[in-house]
This record gives C-alpha cells, sequence and structure tokens, in this order.
C-alpha cells in the first residue's frame, strides 16, 4: 500500500490549485507586458525564500526583457510562526537599482512589516520607480498599510504552505497553496 505524501498530515485543504494559480500568474504576466511596455530598465526583485516560486512562472509570462536580482528580508526567525517584531535584510540585492524600473516580487503579505521595511529601503536607493506584485494578500493581518500594485489572490487569514511558502522549511515545493491544519501545527 502506498504511503501517504508527508504534507498530508498538515493539510486541511487546497486553497488554490495548481490550475488556478498558473492563469491568475498567465493573467499577471499579460497585465505587467502591457504596464511594462516601453519599459527598458525593469528589474524583478525577489524576496527569498518564498518568493521564488511565483518569481520563476511570473518571469516566463513578462515578455518586457527584464533583470532578476534577489533579497532576503524577514521579520520571522528560522522556523518561527510568529513575527519577532523587527525586520533585518539577511541578503541585499546586488543590482544598483538608481534610475531602475523595480518590481518587488513577494510570495505572501501579511502584517506589512516586512514589506514597509524593503520598501523604504528600496525608495532611498532612487529606483524610476518601485512597485510591488504579491501573489497572496491577507489584508485582515495587516499592521502596517502597504499600497500593492498588483496582487494574485486576496486570502483569509489562515496558515498557508505550498508553492514557495513554507511550513518549517518545507513543503515550499507543492504546485498548490494549502491551508495547514491548526491540530497538526500544534503537535510540533
Amino acid at each position: 500500500m502506498p504511503m501517504a505524501p508527508a504534507y498530508k498530515r498538515y493539510l486541511e485543504e487546497i486553497l488554490i490549485d495548481e490550475d488556478r494559480l498558473q492563469a491568475r500568474i498567465a493573467e499577471l504576466g499579460k497585465t505587467l507586458n502591457r504596464d511594462y511596455a516601453d519599459c527598458e530598465d525593469l528589474l524583478l526583485l525577489c524576496i527569498l525564500k518564498g518568493g521564488i516560486m511565483f518569481l520563476t512562472d511570473l518571469s516566463r509570462h513578462i515578455q518586457v526583457p527584464h533583470m532578476i536580482d534577489f533579497m532576503a528580508a524577514s521579520s520571522y526567525g528560522l522556523g518561527a510562526r510568529k513575527s519577532a517584531g523587527s525586520v533585518r535584510i539577511d541578503m541585499d540585492l546586488q543590482t544598483d537599482v538608481r534610475g531602475k524600473h523595480v518590481l518587488v516580487v513577494e510570495d505572501i503579505i501579511d502584517s506589512g512589516h516586512t514589506l514597509s521595511f524593503v520598501i523604504k529601503t528600496l525608495k532611498s536607493r532612487e529606483p524610476a520607480s518601485l512597485k510591488l506584485c504579491a501573489l497572496l494578500n491577507k489584508q485582515s493581518r495587516r499592521e502596517i498599510e502597504i499600497d500593492v500594485d498588483y496582487v494574485g489572490f486576496d486570502i483569509e487569514n489562515k496558515f498557508v504552505f505550498g508553492y514557495g511558502l513554507d511550513l518549517d522549511e518545507r513543503f515550499r515545493n507543492l504546485p498548490f497553496v494549502g491551508v495547514a491544519r491548526q491540530d497538526a501545527l500544534l503537535d510540533e
């Protein structure tokens, strides 16, 4: 008898399946192609680690020539499920953003603390423009207001994992976004 995949013991429900995810990402790509049609200095800035799956698929739909860079910033400790309260940049981007059109690509916006800090940091570096594209938006959890220019999905306040989002650094590779069972989270 085959074993159930390891993630199943944590999964309450599949919130956004693979087909729906990919269809929405393709729509976002079309919108970005239109909005950046005349842009020659587009930089997609992925916030690691969670944004990598989204960035990869989104980039394939963007026909405008673009560069890619990465930044790791967090208000969460390794394996922590609650905000640590302060934000730090763990890895800075390598590209000089001065005069470039920067599109920050993020997996999920929750409290807003991390993205607020990232946006403030990037603005000080004088990009030509700075916009934010988030796959998931948890507006009900927002503590700091963030202007999100492009949103994949607005979601309720549930603990989600898969498609780049981790559950204690695992299950980022799942092709869907799932909701974690609360009782399974308490078992850890």
